[in-house]
């Protein structure tokens, strides 16, 4: 459980603390610039709880531009290069995902409204907007760590009946700074890695004794309220997580999600 589970949330503290301010504060003036200023901290969004989820610690992102703009993409939509949109092969339509480049930090947010990237070794291709927003135009391609940000439930919740590992492909890439900063933007001190997500519960205790068995241990399951099941390593303090992707990736699981532990 996190150390501030038991804590009052912000916004609720600071709503209780307005209300005597204006009990014991008889000077009308001043009360209306204080609420003025409040109400510009709010639309500021210092309250907001936004739930981040690392969804690749290390991936290459390459970028489409001239020859398909104008043409429609997967979900019908027509590609415009300078909107700020991506495509990836198995993540929902709509889902918003942050891209930062490894290289030098620069960030863009963006939303799947395609499919693909159809070549080998790469994981996402973005619009010539958001590679220009990262800085990835000269070079084509680029390291980057994906964090989803928004979208359907179904982003969220991981991708229906699709294993997270069981990779042919060799050691994963370990870029420990992409959840680091993860961590120290979400300030939570607990994590649960998801492996994968099924639609029955019986596909995914088969998944769940296949990754026993390649010495993947404390395992558990987690049912959503739409029904879906996820195999996933409870409940880990930071300190431990970026070790445990590491070893995730040596034995293949390398489509694993890390998220904040709510409970």
């Amino acid at each position: 459980m996190s150390v501030f589970a038991s804590r009052p949330a912000p916004s609720r503290v600071f709503f209780l603390y307005l209300m005597q301010f204006f009990a014991d504060n008889n000077n009308m003036k001043k009360s209306l610039l204080f609420l003025a200023l409040i109400l510009g901290v709010l639309a500021s969004g210092v309250f907001a709880s936004n739930s981040v989820t690392l969804y690749k610690n290390s991936a290459v992102a390459s970028y489409y531009a001239e020859k398909y703009h104008g043409r429609k993409t997967s979900n019908g939509e027509v590609f415009n290069m300078y909107d700020l949109t991506a495509a990836h092969k198995s993540l929902p339509f709509n889902t918003k995902v942050k891209v930062t480049n490894l290289s030098n930090g620069k960030s863009v947010v963006v939303r799947i409204n395609d499919r693909g990237p159809f070549v080998k070794g790469r994981e996402i291709d973005l619009s010539k907007a958001a590679a220009v927003k990262i800085g990835m135009i000269k070079s084509g391609t680029a390291k980057v760590s994906l964090e989803i940000v928004g979208g359907s439930d179904g982003a969220a919740g991981g991708l229906q009946d699709q294993k997270a590992g069981a990779s042919n492909g060799g050691e994963g890439q370990k870029k420990s700074g992409a959840f680091a900063k993860t961590a120290a933007a979400s300030g939570c001190d607990r994590w649960n890695v998801q492996l994968a997500a099924f639609s029955s519960k019986k596909n995914a205790s088969i998944f769940a004794a296949d990754a026993q068995a390649a010495g993947i241990r404390h395992l558990a399951y987690q049912t959503t309220q739409s029904g879906i099941v996820r195999v996933i390593i409870k409940d880990l303090p930071t300190e431990k997580v970026q070790a445990t992707l590491n070893a995730l990736e040596r034995k293949g699981y390398k489509n694993y999600l890390v998220r904040e532990r709510k409970e």
